[in-house]
């Protein structure tokens, strides 16, 4: 699991390797990730969009855009977790994401990013 703190949010991911989705005949390698986002802040918050940056290990890389995350823009309480599942694929069985969410804080609309912490995406059988 990775960490990191931004203006008082706390993101932190962990990644799981989807053999039954991934077909690495086909270049195709299949990862899940679980991330949870902490308000460690005094004031509620709503997750507008994110903003990604994926690496494949072969030296490609994407950007991704886009409103909220799984479809929804949650407003996080103070002292509260948004938690949620998402996937990436990549093109060879080892990479990496990172990025940052665009946030606004619901007391006086103020706008932020918090950093998303960058994470590796790497097949467990690379591992040994």
């Amino acid at each position: 699991m990775v960490t990191t703190i931004t203006e008082g949010v706390k993101v932190s991911i962990e990644t799981i390797y989807q053999p039954e989705y991934s077909n690495p005949a086909n270049d195709h390698f299949m990862f899940a990730y679980k991330v949870s986002i902490e308000n460690m802040t005094n004031y509620a918050i709503r997750l507008m969009s994110r903003h990604w940056y994926i690496f494949d290990s072969n030296g490609a890389k994407r950007e991704v855009e886009g409103e909220g995350v799984v479809g929804q823009q949650p407003v996080i309480e103070p002292g509260h977790t948004h938690e949620y599942v998402s996937g990436c694929n990549l093109k060879t069985d080892m990479g990496n994401m990172k990025g940052e969410y665009h946030m606004i804080r619901l007391l006086d609309n103020a706008t932020f990013n918090v950093q998303i912490p960058e994470f590796y995406l790497i097949a467990p059988y690379r591992l040994n």
